[in-house]
């Protein structure tokens, strides 16, 4: 999208009329029976520490976490020799002979040593364990009654009641947003003296614990991949006590006749902070000063500064069914259920918030939350779709700052990325490839199938370019022109001409994951080509991004020049095959898998805005076909990914049976890479595996359906499905440009809106079909 198209501008307040919003629907997840296993749990996260209650009675286990705990260790995987091999490599696929290239890719221009199979790269891992074991006097905990367990995304707290032999036990959980930034769970009893409890911490593996006076400690140091020296953690628990005493053993504590306690649990690692043991005692000590009223009440007013921020109504009212009975009856009739989409919508946004907080680090695979040591995909950064997913929504969402954390690990790519760009390409600028981690790692992957994909770094530049379309911030553009100029020098340093289309394209290209039929008959397939799809659509995208970067900054005017040069010389953004679709590679292969859960080939569409619906009509109908054959299954984060291809392409009806698919209840955890994706009973979103990508780009479709702002106007209610169109209101989402936005609707025509920003500014607004310039008053 040109910015330009937006008059330079940001809107004040446009008010059509006054509009009285509903009252809030009650957003909570709330279950009457323990969790049963790990995808159950509720999950909590401040965007540094993490926990999940099971809410056992008899014993209750729950999961820490810390954004920053990570095996392994900076490490120089580049073949430094690998770029001496590029012009045979080169040579091979021009003269149709990819099978000859991708096993030359797989010899000699591969990562060195194991890549991410080894235990140098590292993994995402799981804090460890609080265990706490109930002691009833007697009684039989099995015989509980009145059992409730909820999640309140409103306020970040979560909650369990029952009651055994008429006492009634309650526990509440936060993880403290206030500058304490602790774990916290309060344990009470109706009736004095009748909490009795002991509490233990562990892990798997590298642990040890032991009591310190009345504090419980779990340190360790995780594995490096060479001397086993890696990140250093360290977890203190401590519990203040109403009533009754507290005494240890070795390696717990125990709590006998107390009528109220409160357990703090304070963690940290060494990950870029080598006074983390003085900070963790500090945030301990901070929180046992505070009293939990306090607390609890700081706690609320700081997460919900975020969460706030927007109000979604789509007509629906609540329902008294459990959310994991209620997932199974919106399944079976999805029309009875509008308030389950706005708890889902509104879920994504609860965890874009508890899972990353700038200053970090951006959400991973499993966004904040894991259960393992060594946890699916090693827990990292994806980098050809899944962790540029998890950012999908938080533009539109009103929760601009955590692109934050995602800018700096992007700028924290670019040295290492300029070393991998020399070794591999000889090219100028940067480039990263398929995978990363905290580490800093731009290499490719161990095998040419999938890790030679270097689309990775162009993606990543249109996250952090979202982040100024939206803020209109020229000093963060200034901040991330180089990054940006870096990865478009990398792709236009490494075109070669195609001697059959006459395009300038990349070699080796591949489009992620994905595979050919060799059309020589030979039954052989392939995965590196020349030119793939998303290669174009990033290199159109990048480039335009940076020539107006260029202009609006005023600088660089010779390479803005070389860049309009390149545009006119590279493949267009969709190349329309024999039968009808948008072909995946320059050559119009036959595919391995018509049903191939990556859809990367429709970039275009999505993140991007090279295909639209009215710009482009005859690529948009191409790509509907593309997704009719690709098929509306598979992983939970490509349902997401085809749910936001038919938002963008104005199908209302077909993204919403994109989002009843996604939300198929499932307690599949066997690693999935077809059909087969859904939701846990806790919504966390099935690869399955857990993946949290599908929770978030699930969020950004929902998004997407209501607002759209990337064809240089405001389109409010574009991919509206039948099913939402009776009566429905928003508040307080973005669109491009520094806007937010309110609007209501009844009977799928927009009734009133206004649209505001911090500059009196003019808009385009398409409202009810119709496209017009207006001007808004100051917020």
């Amino acid at each position: 999208m040109n910015l330009k198209s937006f008059i330079p501008a940001t809107t004040a307040f446009l008010l059509v009329s006054v509009v009285a919003f509903a009252q809030k629907q009650p957003l909570t997840l709330h279950y009457d029976k323990p969790a049963s296993r790990w995808e159950e749990t509720l999950p909590l996260g401040n965007g540094r520490l993490g926990m999940m209650p099971d809410g056992g009675v008899a014993h209750e286990k729950i999961v820490l976490n810390d954004i920053t705990l990570w095996s392994g260790s900076v490490q120089d995987a580049n073949n430094y020799d690998a770029y001496k091999k590029l012009p045979e490599i080169k040579a091979l696929l021009l003269a149709g002979k990819n099978v000859e290239a991708q096993a030359l890719i797989d010899k000699d221009f591969v990562c060195k040593g194991p890549g991410s199979g080894g235990r140098q790269w590292g993994c995402f891992q799981t804090l460890g364990d609080l265990n706490l074991d109930f002691d009833y006097k007697g009684a039989d905990a099995t015989q509980f009654s009145n059992y409730e367990r909820e999640l309140s995304l409103d306020n970040a707290v979560a909650k369990s009641t029952y009651t055994v032999n008429g006492v009634t036990y309650k526990r509440e959980y936060f993880t403290s947003f206030d500058d304490d930034d602790v774990d916290v769970i309060r344990l009470t009893a109706d009736k004095p003296g009748m909490l009795n409890l002991s509490i233990g911490i562990n892990r798997a593996e590298r642990s040890k614990t032991n009591t310190i006076g009345n504090t419980l400690q779990m340190e360790g140091r995780l594995d490096n991949g060479t001397d086993g020296n890696g990140m250093q953690y360290i977890a203190n628990v401590k519990a203040k006590l109403t009533g009754g005493t507290l005494t240890t053993t070795d390696n717990s504590l125990v709590i006998k006749n107390a009528t109220e306690v409160i357990i703090y649990v304070s963690a940290t690692t060494d990950f870029k902070s080598p006074g983390f043991k003085v900070k963790m005692e500090r945030s301990l000590a901070a929180a046992l000063a505070n009293p939990y009223a306090v607390q609890k009440q700081q706690h609320i007013a700081k997460f919900q500064k975020m969460f706030n921020r927007v109000s979604i109504n789509l007509g629906g009212g609540d329902t008294k069914e459990t959310t994991d009975q209620r997932l199974i009856s919106f399944h079976k009739a999805p029309a009875d259920d509008k308030g389950l989409p706005v708890l889902f919508y509104q879920f994504g946004r609860y965890l874009s918030i508890c899972s990353t907080r700038v200053g970090l680090l951006p959400p991973n695979l499993q966004g904040l939350w894991a259960n393992e040591v060594h946890t699916p995909w090693n827990g990292d950064y994806h980098l050809d779709v899944n962790v540029q997913m998890n950012h999908f929504p938080v533009e539109v969402s009103n929760l601009s700052e955590l692109n934050l954390p995602l800018v700096e690990l992007v700028r924290g790519l670019v040295k290492n990325g300029e070393r991998t760009a020399k070794a591999y390409y000889n090219a100028d600028g940067w480039v990263a490839h398929v995978i990363t981690n905290v580490w800093g790692w731009t290499e490719p992957g161990e095998s040419a199938s999938w890790g030679v994909t270097k689309a990775g770094s162009g993606w990543l530049c249109s996250n952090i370019w979202d982040h100024y379309a939206f803020s209109n911030d020229k000093n963060y553009l200034k901040s991330i022109y180089p990054i940006l100029k870096g990865s478009a020098q990398f792709y236009s340093s490494i075109l070669v001409k195609d001697p059959k289309s006459g395009y300038m394209v990349t070699a080796p290209s591949s489009s992620p994951e994905n595979s050919f039929m060799m059309p020589d008959g030979s039954g052989n397939h392939a995965s590196i080509c020349i030119g793939a799809t998303i290669d174009n659509q990033i290199m159109r995208e990048l480039f335009t991004n940076v020539i107006t970067a260029s202009e609006t900054l005023g600088i660089d005017a010779a390479f803005r020049k070389e860049l309009q040069v390149r545009l006119k010389q590279i493949p267009p953004a969709g190349i329309i095959s024999k039968d009808g679709r948008i072909q995946e590679w320059l050559e119009d292969y036959q595919q391995t898998d018509e049903h191939h859960r990556h859809i990367s080939h429709l970039y275009g569409i999505y993140p991007a805005s090279e295909i639209t619906a009215d710009g482009t009509p005859a690529l948009a109908a191409a790509a509907k076909k593309t997704l009719d054959v690709r098929g509306d299954d598979g992983p939970s984060w490509s349902i997401a990914y085809k749910l936001l291809f038919w938002a963008r392409l104005h199908d209302g009806n077909r993204a919403y049976k994109l989002f009843t698919e996604i939300m198929k209840p499932t307690t599949s955890t066997g690693i999935n890479y077809g059909a087969g994706g859904g939701i846990y009973p806790n919504l966390l979103s099935a690869g399955p595996p857990f993946q949290i990508d599908g929770n978030f780009g699930t969020t950004a479709g929902i998004a997407e359906m209501l607002i759209q702002s990337h064809e240089g106007y405001i389109n409010l209610i574009p991919a509206i499905p039948d099913s939402w169109k009776a009566t429905g209101e928003v508040k307080g989402l973005r669109a491009r440009g520094n806007f937010t936005v309110d609007f209501k609707w009844k009977d799928g025509k927009v009734t009133s809106y206004r649209i505001t920003s911090t500059t009196p500014r003019k808009v385009k607004i398409k409202v009810n079909g119709v496209v017009k310039e207006v001007m808004a008053q100051k917020v």
